[in-house]
């Protein structure tokens, strides 16, 4: 994933179908901006963990950033989870 090459705004774009998906999947009730920052924050922990790893997706630059996203943001929304019980539940 280190030839990604998107721009900021396909970012936002993939970033928050990322986050919209984990927060569908983990049942969690956030809005558009947590979304948004929960898929960018989390594809960089799902390339981080990715490569640690040595997992390689082979797709599309955009399908590994919106796969690396989900993962992460799954992986955010549980340690939140975690951390304070209450928070983005639905």
């Amino acid at each position: 994933m280190e030839n990604a090459q998107l721009g900021w705004i396909a970012a936002i774009f993939v970033g928050a179908i990322a986050g919209w998906l984990a927060e569908k999947v983990t049942a969690s009730n956030m809005g558009i901006i947590t979304n948004i920052i929960l898929g960018m924050i989390g594809a960089g922990i799902g390339a981080w963990l990715f490569g640690l790893l040595g997992v390689r997706l082979g797709l599309s630059p955009w399908l590994n950033y919106l796969v690396s996203g989900f993962v992460g943001a799954c992986l955010l929304i549980f340690a939140t989870r975690l951390i304070a019980p209450g928070r983005w539940r639905a």
